[in-house]
């Protein structure tokens, strides 16, 4: 599954490098946040549902914010096309702005004119409590019921009841690692924040990486919660002053180690193939190009657990195309598609469904490899906001969470 569209797209990565750089993909820099999330959910009539389309006559476009390789028209492999048969049932034309980042989604999102994004959870809440989406109304989704029960409710989309989005696809932060380093798998994450001696008898210095967003925090956090146990951490997205800090320290002791802080998976999969790193946080996406490329490479979630994303479809509150925007929704969550596109981005989808042939591309097998049996041990990112439930206000929030993530990184 993995080698039938790796080769094609390696073809295209070389060429699109620079503009996903441009795009906002830092390696050495977090990117700064457009805005510090409330601590409340947006009254309901800040952002109502659009009126979905009672027919399949649309306003004839669709622009959407998306992560790339993630709406592909058969440009890069002419096998994997989910845009074309959508435009001609429907007479939407569909447009695709990429962001390289969270932060750029939301940016691109509160400027306006664009109808959809494909939101990370470190984005939607952010989204929601900015008035920047809308409600969607899921009875309008006929196929919404077919979307995998752990996700239909899940907290990073759905306040008070209600829902600004639609699952897309979803995958764990896994630790990629170098086999001919690593004979058998790292066990933990201790091999990228912590100064060790590597099985190759070198040392890990100059040679791991981290992640570039200030979410990456949350790894952090997500370590210590199993390694140092008497600091209490329950969710590594909410924690309070003294569990912040930790992170922080654990961070500060990393960046001694990491010299490059990876944004752009492009330039990730260069540091893995020429420029010696051998262990780093990472997405399936660049574990599978890079074995297709014939590299030592390989990967696991350890012990600690990993976090990891579940991208919603989101709708934006002033969107000038809904009924297209409506149609596309329902288009997104199709067994086919949804299998197609974590084919061809080495996601899980998020309709089961998927798994079970509908899409040759992806197989019967896709779905394990991709990862789909993890999702118990993945902390899905959401935006980290005051409330830590129970009445506690006291949990620290994304601004400062991107304040200090910049400030260790830009060291």
């Amino acid at each position: 599954m993995k080698s039938r569209f790796v080769f094609s797209l390696l073809a295209v990565l070389v060429l699109t490098s620079l503009l996903l750089s441009a795009c906002g993909g830092a390696v050495t820099e977090a990117p700064v946040a457009t805005e510090s999330p409330a601590t409340e959910a947006p009254a309901a009539t800040e952002a109502p549902a659009t009126e979905a389309p009672a027919s399949m006559e649309g306003e004839g476009e669709v622009a959407i914010v998306a992560w790339p390789a993630y709406i592909e028209r058969g440009a890069n492999d002419p096998a994997y096309d989910w845009v074309t048969a959508f435009e001609t049932e429907t007479g939407c034309k569909v447009t695709v702005k990429e962001a390289a980042t969270s932060d750029e989604m939301v940016a691109l999102m509160t400027a306006g004119g664009y109808d959809l994004v494909t939101a990370s959870g470190d984005a939607s809440l952010r989204l929601v409590y900015g008035g920047t989406v809308q409600e969607i109304d899921i009875s309008k989704i006929p196929s919404y019921s077919n979307v995998d029960p752990r996700l239909q409710d899940a907290p990073w989309h759905t306040v008070d009841g209600k829902h600004y989005g639609v699952p897309y696809q979803w995958g764990p932060n896994v630790l990629m690692y170098n086999t001919e380093v690593f004979p058998e798998a790292p066990t933990s994450w201790s091999v990228v924040f912590e100064e060790t001696t590597l099985p190759d008898g070198k040392s890990n210095k100059d040679r791991v990486q981290g992640y570039s967003g200030p979410i990456y925090i949350a790894d952090a956090a997500l370590y210590l919660k199993a390694r140092n146990p008497e600091l209490g951490i329950t969710d590594p997205y909410e924690l309070t002053e003294e569990q912040f800090n930790a992170a922080l320290d654990l961070l500060r002791q990393q960046r001694e180690l990491a010299p490059k802080y990876w944004g752009d998976y492009l330039l990730q999969i260069e540091d893995f193939t020429s420029e010696g790193f051998v262990a780093s946080s990472s997405w399936p996406l660049q574990v599978n190009l890079l074995q297709a490329d014939g590299q030592p490479i390989a990967s696991v979630v350890p012990e600690e657990g990993a976090t990891g994303w579940a991208d919603t479809t989101m709708m934006s509150a002033a969107a000038p195309h809904p009924t297209c925007a409506y149609l596309w929704l329902e288009h997104s969550i199709d067994p086919k598609v949804q299998g197609d596109v974590a084919s061809w981005f080495g996601s899980a989808p998020a309709v089961p469904a998927a798994c079970g042939g509908a899409s040759e591309l992806l197989g019967t097998e896709g779905c394990a490899a991709n990862g789909f049996d993890t999702f118990d041990q993945i902390y899905f990112w959401k935006t980290p906001i005051a409330d830590c439930g129970n009445g506690d206000t006291s949990c620290v929030t994304y601004d400062r969470w991107t304040e200090e993530f910049t400030a260790i990184v830009g060291q």
